[in-house]
């Protein structure tokens, strides 16, 4: 039976076979590896996916679709909103199975447009036991997670993905390539967890981050200003300066320095 796209779900399935190519190239699976999925729905980038690494767990909310996919003998379904899903422990799970304590996850998927942003924050949680992970996403996403300073996209989710990444954008994809068409343009992303990166309370750089930006043509000084002040800074932080203006690196050691 033909499954008709789930508008609620934000459902649009890749159907071109070259950009399909394409990402499990740049995705490069390999033999054996713990692979997980994120809405696999009609198993366009699964079939391949699995048909290199052997196994593979996918995540779908689609009850339909997560029945269809249980037919397939070399799927673990989770029948889950990927933000109910507790990667952490999934990881601890297929470490057990292979017998390997050391095991990271690979992580892909196409994410449903209207959610993507909370799902890269939720992943953002448990970035200590991924690998890497390759993301479909709408493009100008995309622009602002890889966005540098003192340009338009650059904000908060550049900076919170940039603290904890190395990211790049590595397939530009039409809207022609799904069905039904998307009316905006999508693209491919890596995202690489950073070897060592700058030790931060996660929950206080958000929220420095989001008065930052709360106010994006406003010098700092009317937001993040009355922030540190409040909290009784007394070190130096220039706020003569838009949101924009301020690296990644500035932000961080100001949330350290606030921690």
């Amino acid at each position: 039976m033909k499954h008709i796209p789930r508008k609620r779900f934000g459902q649009h399935f890749l159907s071109d076979r070259g950009i399909i190519d394409g990402i499990v190239d740049a995705i490069d699976p390999r033999p054996g590896q713990p692979m997980v999925e994120i809405g696999p729905g009609l198993a366009a980038l699964t079939q391949p996916l699995v048909e290199r690494v052997g196994r593979l767990t996918v995540i779908e909310l689609d009850r339909d679709l997560a029945l269809r996919l249980r037919l397939h003998g070399q799927l673990d379904v989770i029948e889950s909103d990927v933000l109910k899903v507790d990667f952490t422990a999934l990881a601890h799970t297929l470490r057990e199975k292979a017998g390997q304590p050391d095991l990271k996850l690979r992580v892909v998927g196409n994410l449903p447009y209207n959610i993507s942003t909370p799902i890269l924050f939720h992943l953002l949680d448990h970035v200590a036991v991924v690998e890497d992970q390759h993301f479909m996403l709408q493009k100008e996403v995309i622009d602002r997670m890889v966005a540098s300073p003192a340009t338009g996209d650059y904000g908060r989710l550049s900076v919170m993905l940039q603290w904890r990444y190395a990211m790049e954008n590595v397939l530009f994809v039409p809207p022609e390539s799904f069905d039904p068409p998307p009316r905006v343009d999508s693209a491919v992303v890596r995202m690489v967890p950073r070897a060592e990166p700058a030790p931060v309370s996660l929950p206080l750089l958000e929220e420095l981050v989001q008065v930052a930006f709360s106010q994006r043509r406003k010098l700092l000084r009317h937001t993040l200003g009355r922030w540190l002040e409040a909290r009784g800074f007394a070190g130096e932080f220039n706020t003569q300066r838009r949101a924009e203006e301020v690296p990644v690196a500035e932000y961080v050691a100001l949330a350290q320095a606030c921690g």
